[in-house]
């Protein structure tokens, strides 16, 4: 069972979030909260595969909750859930360490697919807020010469394990498929995050799609 927290401040929200990420689908929710205050308080020792993070609340918006998560668990995965308006909070949760996005409107099949795949480790981006998060990371990004050398730092296994990972791969996919250990594949991703200079999978994964390293819609094959 994937473990998920639900931390929106409408009650009738999370209990459509609950009703179909359900334990017919293989989730349990373990955790409800109101603002991001109380997900900072209650949600580490509940120890969730993933936190399902509104932004606009009381108290606590959603990006502060989840910088404040990821200082006291770095290993805590938070998808945010989003409205497809706000580029600013896009960008400001990536930032925070989010691990993806969904929109509010998104199906409930593509809500599974989301939360199934930052539970086993991967990243998320709507397919409606990928391309305005790569545009804004194209503004702010340093001069195009300095990141072709951080890529050029890369090794091809690194850059194998890259290509996989901007294609939803989880660790253990990462491993099956290149036939390494999946501690082996973890070493080579703190290597990426290093070389690259990023600070998480998420980012790692932008930089990837921003500099050629896998083209969007290209296969897994």
């Amino acid at each position: 069972m994937i473990r998920v927290a639900l931390v929106d401040d409408q009650a009738i929200v999370r209990a459509g979030l609950a009703r179909i990420l359900s334990p017919a689908d293989g989730f349990e929710v373990v955790a409800e909260c109101a603002d991001g205050r109380q997900a900072v308080e209650e949600l580490p020792a509940r120890k969730p595969d993933v936190v399902l993070m509104d932004v606009r609340m009381p108290v606590l918006d959603g990006i502060a909750a989840t910088v404040e998560l990821r200082e006291a668990a770095d290993d805590l995965a938070v998808l945010v859930l989003t409205t497809f308006g706000e580029d600013e909070v896009l960008w400001g949760a990536l930032e925070a360490g989010a691990a993806g996005f969904v929109l509010k409107d998104s199906s409930a099949e593509d809500l599974i697919a989301a939360v199934r795949a930052v539970a086993g480790g991967a990243a998320w981006f709507d397919p409606a807020v990928a391309p305005r998060i790569l545009e804004h990371y194209r503004r702010q990004i340093a001069p195009a010469s300095r990141q072709a050398a951080r890529l050029a730092l890369l090794s091809e296994r690194e850059r194998e394990v890259l290509r996989m990972m901007a294609r939803g791969a989880t660790n253990g996919e990462i491993a099956a498929a290149l036939y390494l250990a999946e501690a082996t594949v973890k070493t080579h991703i703190g290597s990426i995050f290093g070389k690259l200079g990023v600070r998480d999978r998420a980012a790692a994964i932008v930089f990837a799609y921003d500099h050629g390293v896998v083209r969007p819609g290209a296969s897994s094959a």
